[in-house]
């Protein structure tokens, strides 16, 4: 069996979790790569070996003989490489949120069509403790579900002893988003609530912004309604003095047979005598990069569906739009 053969675009901060996820598969390959900063894509090539580099994405799809590409650009590109890729019969790999709002990407959607596979890189699910919690859920450990609560911390917003913001340090162009905690973060969390809840609909939100350089909000609050009048919140803030710059997460179902809670790194049920099952977030980190890059290799190999096709993932849009939306948040 021929190696996929893979252009990836993007050489920031992010595609090192892609790249490594690509690195850990045995029958596809990165054999370009792009970034509008050569000497950012020379270094990624360097410690990736990868052969090809390329300051143009239309230029290394035209040149390249390809089967796929993983664009791992800023939001704002997302929907142009697509297009490109889309032409040129490559399938898609895109990372999120998928385009700036549902009409662009209710649009891209529509002009690939099925000519050619696209997923779209939101992995959040795919980490091992949603993994297990959603194993806990269809094994029946809780009953009918009657009540969620996800609640998200971190201080990657925020300066702490000198140090300037993680997220602003990794990604300074977020910034300028006047969209900003929902869009950038909590969509991740919004995700994974619907592959562990099914559908929601936001009932209401609220929005706040503490660190006032910015321009959108790093505090929110998201009432949701799932199935049979389930109700769902997701209380964020990544301006969370004491937390640290990566956020973290506790989650609580409570269900007509128990109450499960993961916390940070440790998931268990309340009352029982077994002791919590452990996570190595750290590891966990990179893990779900590479679970999401598997996917998609896996469904172009089988043609089985993606977790995060670009149809699944337009559900996760609306979710993310609905809450700015119920906050009153124009865009």
């Amino acid at each position: 069996m021929e190696k996929l053969r893979v252009g990836l675009a993007g050489a920031g901060a992010i595609s090192q979790y892609h790249l490594v996820g690509w690195s850990e598969m045995t029958d596809a390959q990165v054999v370009a790569i792009c970034d509008t900063d050569e000497a950012r894509a020379r270094a990624k090539a360097q410690a990736f070996s990868i052969p090809k580099v390329y300051t143009d994405f239309r230029a290394m799809i035209g040149q390249e003989k390809l089967d796929a590409v993983d664009i791992v650009t800023p939001v704002g590109s997302h929907a142009p490489l697509t297009r490109l890729a889309a032409d040129a019969g490559l399938h898609v790999c895109c990372q999120k949120p998928l385009t700036p709002t549902v009409k662009e990407a209710e649009e891209l959607i529509a002009y690939v069509g099925d000519r050619v596979r696209f997923m779209v890189h939101e992995n959040y699910r795919f980490r091992p403790h949603y993994v297990r919690v959603k194993q806990w859920l269809d094994g029946g450990r809780v009953g009918d579900i009657l009540h969620a609560r996800m609640v998200v911390r971190g201080q990657s917003m925020i300066e702490v002893n000198g140090v300037p913001p993680f997220l602003l340090n990794r990604q300074p162009y977020l910034k300028d988003f006047r969209r900003l905690l929902i869009f950038e973060v909590l969509i991740h969390n919004l995700d994974a609530l619907r592959a562990l809840l099914g559908p929601l609909e936001v009932v209401a939100t609220q929005v706040a912004r503490v660190n006032k350089e910015l321009a959108g909000e790093d505090v929110a609050v998201i009432l949701m309604r799932g199935r049979g009048g389930l109700g769902v919140v997701l209380d964020g803030s990544i301006s969370a003095p004491g937390y640290g710059p990566l956020p973290v997460d506790r989650l609580e179902i409570m269900g007509s047979k128990g109450t499960l809670i993961y916390d940070r790194d440790r998931l268990y049920m309340v009352g029982s005598d077994k002791p919590p099952e452990m996570f190595d977030l750290a590891k966990n980190y990179q893990v779900c990069f590479s679970s999401a890059v598997r996917e998609f290799v896996q469904g172009i190999r089988s043609g089985n569906p993606f977790p995060t096709d670009r149809l699944d993932n337009l559900e996760t849009l609306k979710l993310m739009e609905s809450c700015y939306v119920a906050a009153g948040v124009k865009f």
